[in-house]
């Protein structure tokens, strides 16, 4: 994993996902890396999770989830979804570096989420210097 961004890039992914993401009411939006460490945390200022922890748990996540792919012979999951009573997390993988974690309620669609989080992947790849179809 080897990746480095500039201010302008950081300033432009911060953008990008409160503009695409934030704006349809969403708890929090975490963009890691595979190893769980934060590059963007936004939140609705409502928000008292630990987002370091979250980030951490979330990338081993998704780690074992691979692995479970890998045995069933899937090449991956390229996105998670967990639903709770009141709170979900929405998982994506962004290129092979990147995973974009959506913490939401359920007055927020989940198909609107997920159509929003496909248009924002391609700003974001657009932006990190790769062509979106990558």
């Amino acid at each position: 994993m080897s990746y480095i961004l500039d201010q302008e890039q950081l300033d432009g992914l911060e953008e990008a996902l409160t503009t695409d993401l934030m704006t349809l009411g969403i708890q929090s939006v975490i963009l890691i890396d595979m190893a769980g460490n934060v590059i963007v945390n936004l939140d609705n200022g409502k928000v008292r999770h630990d987002v370091y922890s979250l980030a951490a748990l979330a990338a081993g996540n998704f780690g074992a989830v691979s692995a479970m792919a890998s045995i069933i012979g899937e090449e991956e999951f390229s996105l998670l979804f967990h639903k709770g009573k009141s709170e979900n997390i929405n998982f994506t993988k962004i290129l092979d570096d990147f995973l974009l974690v959506s913490i939401f309620g359920n007055d927020v669609s989940l198909g609107y989420l997920r159509l929003k989080i496909d248009e924002v992947i391609k700003k974001i790849k657009l932006l990190i210097g790769q062509t979106p179809s990558s």
